[in-house]
């Protein structure tokens, strides 16, 4: 099966630093890969390559079959990526219906965008009780769901979560769980970068574990949950 996305020794640097070093990864369609590392392991340098926030140096990176490395975030996004970054990155002086809304920016069909609008608002009750309200006002497990349900809103088929439990009491990083896996149930491919990797590995079919840049292991996450260099490094046994 020709996998929905593909990065072929990927090579990402920041000035003179090396933050990715030739990785690859193939995700298939309608699962939820994790990626899971230390803090600096370069995991959202990833993401931000995938769309297009930052150049590749070398390598590529496919989509749908199209190769996508290099072109500009805004062309990712329309074909179909969108990302939910690590820190929430709301407008916090505009309103939470506002807030959703952009995320469909690149759409055009008003009735659809309004479907999807009401069906964000029915799976985050609490957005519709404050969808008048400053995103900026929320507590922080309301704009993370805020953040993700913008995300929604491009209609993706591909989704990319930055450390969506971060930061999070532990009871709502357990809603947040919920709340992933039922985006999941829906069919939708997932890309999870965590550094919660017991967290991550529960919620995904497969997980890649990146070191300094590298990947240095990968599997079904079951297997990743029972090695014992993961138990040791990320799982605190």
């Amino acid at each position: 099966m020709m996998p929905l996305l593909e990065l072929k020794d990927v090579n990402i640097h920041y000035g003179q630093v090396k933050a990715v070093k030739g990785v690859s990864l193939s995700i298939q369609e309608k699962e939820i890969d994790v990626i899971i590392g230390s803090n600096g392991a370069g995991k959202s340098t990833i993401l931000r390559g995938i769309s297009g926030l930052i150049p590749c140096a070398n390598g590529e990176i496919w989509f749908k079959n199209r190769r996508i490395n290099n072109i500009s975030g805004h062309r990712v996004a329309k074909m179909g990526i969108s990302h939910v970054p690590e820190g929430r990155r709301l407008f916090p002086k505009m309103t939470v219906l506002e807030n959703l809304k952009i995320g469909a920016y690149l759409r055009v069909n008003k009735r659809e965008i309004n479907n999807d609008l009401e069906r964000i608002l029915e799976r985050f009750p609490v957005l519709r009780e404050r969808r008048d309200q400053h995103a900026g006002t929320l507590s922080g497990g309301e704009q993370q769901m805020l953040t993700i349900g913008r995300g929604l809103m491009s209609k993706p088929d591909l989704l990319l979560l930055d450390e969506p439990s971060l930061g999070l009491a532990p009871l709502m990083v357990a809603e947040i769980a919920r709340i992933i896996q039922e985006i999941h149930n829906q069919e939708m491919t997932i890309i999870l970068v965590e550094q919660n990797a017991r967290l991550a590995l529960r919620l995904s079919n497969r997980g890649y574990v990146l070191e300094t840049g590298k990947i240095v292991l990968e599997g079904g996450s079951e297997d990743l949950l029972g090695n014992e260099y993961v138990k040791k490094s990320y799982l605190g046994a």
